[in-house]
């Protein structure tokens, strides 16, 4: 005789009876994350599709705080009959951890101050797109990259992929939350024959919340194989230093060496050269940062982090000046200080008033950088390297493509040289950067 179904709980009632088990099973404190996510994803070459998937999962992650121990484990099983000993074996686990003071839940008084503003994070048509209208968009980008790229294509791979989910996060100790999203990816991949053996790749793909959002798939595809031709015949220069322009799409490559040493983390473990800079000059008065979670639409955009925190805007950089670190709940205790958000939403650079075309005009020479090879920065020193792929103008004129080359930095020096930023912020990311202009970098052959 088979046992009976068991109820299927709502995400809100199976929070609650997941924290009454944890806690009659000795936790202190616990936070429950409880998500499902549908994603599809349709890839094409030759004209035929390559791959076909579609997937809907599910998780619960139980987080359990015991007598200044902490444990963590995930399972996708939403059974209470595997979710009892789940709990209970997790909670025991936690008691022969190492004691850490620091890892506790929140002060409630940090969960206050939520936005109540609809952040548009789900497109009301993602449940009416058809597998018909995916194989059409992927097939059109393919198309159009094909045709663009004309005799020089060795080969294109074509995609489409989007995803809606779910998820509720809940504390014994006060905070719920609820949010859910769609996301939408389109793009290609081109390889082309260029002399010799060289066979240059690259792409264009772009993300949306919403469907409708998306730039026509022809220009997508076109796009891709532009770029990718754009990469024919590029060759060394020979070292110089000249004026760069970080392509908008590529900028948070680079800007990521100057962000991730903001992270308390970092800072607590004496990985960060920006420890000390807080309130002092680390840019050029063009350089202004923002963290801003509010953008309708946004990919970053949110009500709420990790910690459960309400989601603020942050200038992290105003006008070359550091104005806040990067602070999450558990490194704020280590350091002693008041917590902010450890993690980023959307981050911004304001756009500034001219083209890139007109920036490139008035530029007696430069390089623009559209891709990079390898790279690595130190968060400690500051110090950072990165394999580059571009393009050189004299006088407004395109010269040659750029291939083989490098930068090197301090990140303390690259940032105080930037000289201008345009008007074009790469709207298809979390990172909405504008393409910048950095003066006197020494480009190097590798």
């Amino acid at each position: 005789m088979t046992a009976p179904k068991e109820k299927q709980m709502s995400f809100p009632e199976l929070a609650d009876w997941v924290i009454s088990r944890a806690l009659k099973a000795g936790a202190g404190d616990c936070r429950v994350s409880l998500s499902r996510r549908r994603a599809v994803e349709i890839n094409y070459r030759d004209r035929k599709p390559e791959v076909i998937k579609e997937a809907t999962t599910q998780g619960l992650y139980l987080e359990v705080f015991a007598n200044k121990r902490y444990a963590a484990q995930s399972t996708p099983d939403f059974r209470r009959s595997t979710l009892e000993p789940f709990i209970t074996d997790l909670v025991a686990s936690a008691g022969i951890m190492e004691e850490d003071p620091f890892r506790t839940l929140p002060d409630p008084k940090y969960y206050e101050g939520r936005t109540g503003a609809d952040l548009q994070l789900t497109d009301p048509d993602y449940a009416k797109m058809t597998p018909e209208e995916r194989h059409a968009m992927t097939k059109a980008v393919e198309a159009a990259c094909l045709t663009r790229g004309g005799d020089k294509v060795i080969s294109v791979e074509a995609g489409e992929s989007d995803e809606s989910y779910e998820e509720f996060i809940k504390t014994s100790n006060g905070f719920e939350g609820s949010s859910n999203g769609t996301y939408y990816n389109v793009g290609a991949s081109m390889t082309a024959q260029d002399e010799g053996d060289r066979k240059p790749a690259g792409y264009n793909y772009v993300g949306c919340r919403y469907k409708s959002d998306l730039p026509p798939m022809d220009e997508v595809g076109a796009g891709a194989a532009g770029r990718t031709l754009d990469l024919m015949g590029g060759k060394k220069i020979a070292t110089t230093k000249i004026p760069i322009i970080l392509e908008n799409r590529g900028a948070g490559r680079v800007l990521n060496g100057l962000v991730s040493p903001m992270s308390a983390g970092n800072i607590q473990q004496k990985r960060s050269f920006l420890a000390d800079k807080k309130g002092t000059t680390v840019g050029s008065s063009l350089l202004t940062v923002i963290d801003d979670p509010f953008i309708p639409r946004g990919l970053g955009s949110r009500y709420y982090d990790g910690d459960g925190f309400p989601a603020r805007k942050r200038n992290l950089i105003t006008n070359g000046m550091l104005n806040e670190f990067l602070v999450d709940w558990y490194y704020s205790r280590k350091l002693g200080w008041e917590p902010t958000s450890g993690s980023l939403s959307n981050v911004i650079i304001p756009p500034g008033t001219r083209s890139l075309e007109e920036i490139i005009r008035d530029l007696k020479r430069c390089i623009v950088i559209t891709d990079y090879i390898g790279g690595n920065s130190n968060s400690t020193t500051g110090d950072f390297s990165v394999g580059i792929i571009g393009k050189l103008y004299e006088n407004g004129n395109f010269v040659q493509n750029v291939a083989e080359m490098n930068i090197a930095d301090n990140h303390m020096n690259f940032w105080n040289r930037l000289i201008e930023v345009a008007n074009d912020p790469w709207i298809y990311s979390q990172g909405r950067f504008p393409s910048l202009v950095i003066d006197d970098v020494v480009v190097a052959g590798i």
